[in-house]
């Protein structure tokens, strides 16, 4: 069984997108997959309830027969930060609250399983905590999503010292090429290669449809699945 906790460089840049693509690939190749989005702000009123976009991305790759609250327990309708959203409705987002469903969704063995952040490492919860206590609580390797364009080379790399500092284990990097017109591609993509010292588990094109599927040809997993 093989777990990972899915942060990014920042916000908007892909990560579930790529989320979705790992989990696709583990499928491909056999194995069984499931996935924790522990908080979601920006969710939408449905007849069944609050819903988040990114979610269900999410649960449309997980091949165990899951709930849509077990992909994402919480579940907060402002489309701002996490912590703010849930204070609006009165809840405090705890390390204890979001580190109880990952647990609980590895328990189900699956062979395969993400847990996706929400914006980058650093993002508040309750008090002085960040979601980033939530990774070192859960004890999880990390794979970062790096949003290839301007500046992303300093925010990978700082990101990567935060997680090395925290004690956790980055256990890859994926490129995600969000601006196509980012200048010096190549150039940016090797210095990453560089500065970055874990395997790159893949470098994914601008897509103008960045299905699972699509995504996947792009994604490389074999060290992930051991």
């Amino acid at each position: 069984m093989s777990a990972y906790f899915i942060t990014g460089t920042d916000t908007e840049i892909g990560k579930t997108t790529i989320a979705a693509g790992l989990l696709h690939a583990a499928r491909q190749a056999g194995y069984s997959t499931a996935a924790v989005k522990p908080v979601a702000s920006g969710c939408e009123q449905t007849p069944e309830g609050l819903r988040n976009s990114d979610a269900l991305a999410l649960w449309g790759e997980c091949s165990l027969p899951l709930r849509y609250e077990d992909v994402n327990p919480i579940a907060l309708e402002p489309a701002i930060a996490p912590h703010l959203a849930a204070r609006e409705i009165g809840i405090a987002l705890t390390v204890e609250s979001l580190v109880a469903p990952i647990q609980a969704m590895q328990a189900r063995a699956a062979d395969f399983t993400v847990v996706e952040g929400a914006g980058g490492w650093r993002v508040p919860l309750a008090g002085t905590a960040s979601l980033s206590d939530v990774a070192l609580a859960a004890g999880l390797p990390i794979i970062l999503v790096v949003g290839v364009r301007l500046g992303c080379i300093n925010h990978a790399v700082l990101t990567a010292e935060a997680i090395e500092r925290d004690g956790l284990r980055l256990a890859g990097w994926v490129a995600n090429i969000v601006d196509p017109h980012t200048s010096r591609l190549d150039d940016n993509l090797a210095t990453l290669k560089e500065r970055l010292s874990v395997p790159c588990l893949g470098i994914v094109p601008h897509l103008e449809q960045p299905l699972p599927a699509f995504v996947a040809a792009h994604l490389h997993l074999e060290s992930l699945l051991v």
